[in-house]
């Protein structure tokens, strides 16, 4: 039984790390876009984002609460992720990195 059994763990371990890696690589890949476009003046930091966006949505009424950012390099767009927690629902705004502009406010 351990003759098969130990073959069949090692796989599996083996092939979990596989997958996550590429995540995980894209993730830095992703990050180092936005850094290097914020760099060379392409669009705005993150930082300058996070300022102009995150008090307007707060001012929306909502008892909001910022989470994190996703960077699309594509569109040199960011998507801020919030919760609100009066009700616990999970609200994405889309906001373009060049001018930092809302493009889209979805739940």
């Amino acid at each position: 039984m351990r003759k098969f059994l130990l073959p069949f763990l090692a796989g599996a371990l083996l092939a979990g790390g596989g997958v996550t890696a590429p995540a995980a690589a894209q993730k830095h890949s992703d990050q180092e876009s936005a850094r290097n476009d914020a760099r060379a003046g392409r669009v705005l930091s993150l930082g300058q984002l996070e300022r102009m966006v995150v008090p307007q949505i707060e001012r929306m009424g909502r008892d909001v609460q910022y989470l994190t950012p996703e960077w699309d390099p594509a569109a040199r767009a960011y998507r801020l992720k919030f919760i609100d927690n009066s009700n616990g629902q999970v609200i994405w705004v889309d906001v373009d990195a060049r001018t930092g502009h809302i493009i889209r406010i979805s739940k």
